[in-house]
């Protein structure tokens, strides 16, 4: 099985708009925040914006590693998009935000406060109302709650009540709250987003419960399996036209052995939904689509950077300007410590990512990053460059160093089949003469979430070590040769 969107972009919400559907994912520390997709057949998808794109909405450069802006929920109502997340670096409340058009510009967000907690859904009744549902951190009141509240003042209308405690497993998170043949369905994620996920559901007359149960719980889960496909869940549902029904959720894709390893973080998946004695069931091979490629060629001719463009440190118009041709980056500090770079999430289990460089003004630094204490990088300067691997407290040089490179070098850092019992190696090289020289190879384990730990996945990008540094290009190419194909 092959992700709809891959790479690091978990936590779907998905809606629809007439023929259209629109889907974001969670960000974290990563500014522009929140990425916007849209499609016209549920299993391609073209990244249109970033939701929380100005400093008004997401206060880029503040949120450490895997903190940020946690899973949002897209809704169309009323001609309008709207949008509710939770920034967990500032501490209380939901952000919520809307549009007309879902590729921009977004309202400045708004703080509803008195719903300590994360992944917030939006639902509406036949009156207008709208309910909040949410995975509640308050003490006492831990579990699946729930508000009304009034999204154009950005206040809530009472005070917010237990609905759901899941059926007993870990973590009840991720509520998403439908209507269906007079059933409210309470849709959740439970067991944790690790190898234990899964999703569970429950029904009632009424929005705000009480809720039933579904018998068959969990509705899906690839736990204690060999599933090609681990840690299944978080699911967000959406109707088609002629009432057909779909759902997206979150999975990831381990390679090596035991404890296997996932390194692109949390991708998104596709599955069709049948509706049996009132309850959903998850059909992985309703759709049948070809593997997307995500290679690209971004010479930065364009004034606007294209939305996959990322920062985990300062935002990007505070380092980046355009140059001719291509761009130029200086250092930036950000309040979070994290690491100021142009980034873009990697998306293919084999790939390769050349960046050309002019470094006459200044030292450059092109990386492969989990986290600001797992990353390896190409350090290219006057002519010479050498491979640094930082994993934990540890930093160290690694391989040979190239010299002799000239002020125009082009660095390279990709994905080869694994050498050991990881998921992949990790090569940095330079290419000189139109040829790749290695500089460097380790076990890609080290860049992965089960030896980092957190909710990210992997990014490959450039920055500014000292200077300004001038970007002629930017090159990824995917490459699917033993990727399995799709059933």
């Amino acid at each position: 099985m092959h992700p709809i969107i891959g790479g690091f972009h978990p936590d779907p919400s998905i809606c629809r708009a007439g023929a259209d559907y629109y889907l974001v994912n969670s960000s974290f520390e990563y500014s522009p925040a929140v990425p916007v997709w849209h499609s016209t057949d549920l299993t391609t998808w073209t990244q249109i914006g970033n939701a929380l794109a100005d400093t008004d909405q997401f206060q880029a450069g503040k949120a450490g590693a895997s903190k940020g802006i946690y899973a949002p929920t897209l809704r169309h109502h009323a001609g309008r998009f709207w949008l509710i997340t939770t920034n967990v670096s500032t501490g209380g409340g939901q952000l919520l935000t809307s549009t007309t058009d879902p590729a921009g510009p977004w309202a400045p967000a708004v703080v509803i406060d008195g719903l300590a907690g994360i992944d917030p859904d939006l639902a509406w009744d036949d009156d207008g109302t709208c309910y909040v549902t949410y995975c509640s951190t308050r003490p006492g009141l831990e579990g699946i709650a729930q508000a009304r509240v009034d999204l154009e003042k950005g206040v809530t209308l009472e005070e917010p009540r237990l609905v759901w405690q899941g059926t007993g497993l870990a973590f009840p998170e991720a509520p998403h709250l439908y209507r269906r043949d007079g059933w409210w369905y309470l849709m959740i994620a439970e067991g944790g987003t690790e190898r234990g996920h899964a999703i569970s559901i429950a029904r009632s007359r009424k929005p705000d419960g009480p809720f039933e149960p579904a018998p068959g719980n969990p509705v899906f889960s690839h736990r204690s399996t060999t599933h090609p496909v681990q840690n299944t869940g978080h699911a967000d549902l959406v109707e088609a036209p002629g009432g057909r029904w779909a759902a997206v959720y979150l999975g990831v894709r381990p390679r090596g052995t035991t404890p296997m390893f996932h390194v692109n973080g949390r991708e998104t998946f596709l599955a069709g939904i049948d509706w049996i004695d009132g309850w959903p069931w998850f059909d992985e091979g309703r759709f049948v689509y070809e593997i997307p490629d995500h290679s690209f060629l971004d010479r930065f001719a364009d004034p606007s950077l294209h939305p996959r463009w990322v920062s985990p440190g300062a935002p990007l118009d505070e380092f980046v300007s355009p140059a001719e041709p291509g761009i130029s980056l200086i250092p930036a500090t950000s309040a979070s410590g994290n690491v100021s770079a142009l980034m873009t999430r990697v998306t293919d289990e084999s790939w390769r990512f050349d960046v050309a460089l002019r470094t006459a003004d200044g030292a450059a630094g092109v990386l492969l990053r989990l986290d600001d204490h797992h990353w390896c990088e190409l350090r290219v300067n006057e002519g010479s460059a050498h491979a640094v691997l930082h994993i934990g407290p540890l930093e160290s040089h690694v391989g040979e160093a190239a010299t002799g490179l000239g002020p125009t070098p082009t660095v390279r850092i990709e994905s080869l089949r694994a050498t050991h019992d990881g998921p992949d190696d990790i090569a940095l090289s330079v290419i000189r003469d139109g040829h790749s020289v290695m500089l460097a190879r380790f076990d890609g384990r080290y860049l992965s979430t089960e030896v980092a730990g957190g909710f990210t996945g992997r990014v490959a990008g450039v920055r500014a070590i000292s200077g300004m540094v001038e970007v002629a290009s930017v090159r990824y190419e995917a490459d699917d040769a033993y990727i399995d194909p799709l059933p």
